[in-house]
């Protein structure tokens, strides 16, 4: 079932492709990597964000970050990576 018209020259290239007459690039494994890398660094930037705590919750996490002697935005940065790696988060 088609859902638009192709062109002659995009008619001729799926045909090609279903005939297998493309040809991988010698390069193609090295430029993946490049574009997986770029789409990981990406990803991983920081963003800031804006959030509305009471004062009791605060004072609670950075009660806690100072027991664990790290800052408490690495504590709630970690909690929240957590919470968002969980398998039912997705």
């Amino acid at each position: 079932m088609k859902y638009f018209e192709l062109t002659q020259e995009e008619e001729q290239i799926l045909k090609d492709f279903e005939d297998d007459k493309f040809e991988s690039h010698p390069k193609i494994s090295s430029a993946k990597n490049a574009y997986r890398e770029y789409a990981r660094e990406t990803l991983n930037k920081a963003k800031n964000i804006n959030i509305r705590l009471s004062e009791k919750d605060l004072y609670k996490l950075k009660s806690k970050a100072v027991s664990l002697g790290i800052p408490y935005q690495t504590l709630v940065t970690s909690i929240l990576h957590k919470a968002a790696s969980e398998e039912n988060c997705r």
